[in-house]
């Protein structure tokens, strides 16, 4: 693999319908799977019509999946996600389940919705 092959690519934590097996992953095909992950810090996890995450409420770790993108897919993410009015992205830290490793990827947050509140962190 070419040095420098992935230093344009931005890293992403995804914890919804972005996951596989759901209804927006199409839009990550093309990405580079990092794994399976979960934020260092608590946030609050809600499910309604679709889950949102509060960067306020201080509940769980939230589980998800790491992702490179390119921009043009997180300019596609940010229009999905309504960002910056209903979603905002800011990075987080995040554990790799495979290795440990901490690392910086971008979330969406939404401090708006409180639908029910899913205490595990994890959206399946």
């Amino acid at each position: 693999m070419e040095k420098g092959k992935f230093k344009d690519l931005i890293p992403v934590f995804v914890y919804g319908t972005l996951k596989k097996g759901f209804s927006n992953h199409f839009l990550l095909e093309k990405s580079l799977f990092l794994g399976n992950a979960e934020s260092v810090e608590k946030y609050a996890l809600y499910i309604g019509e679709y889950p949102v995450v509060n960067e306020y409420e201080k509940v769980s770790t939230i589980k998800g999946e790491v992702y490179l993108v390119d921009l043009e897919t997180l300019e596609k993410l940010d229009i999905l996600e309504e960002c910056p009015e209903y979603y905002y992205r800011k990075m987080i830290k995040v554990k790799l389940h495979e290795n440990g490793e901490i690392i910086n990827a971008y979330i969406y947050f939404n401090n708006i919705e409180k639908w029910k509140l899913e205490l595990s962190g994890k959206f399946e």
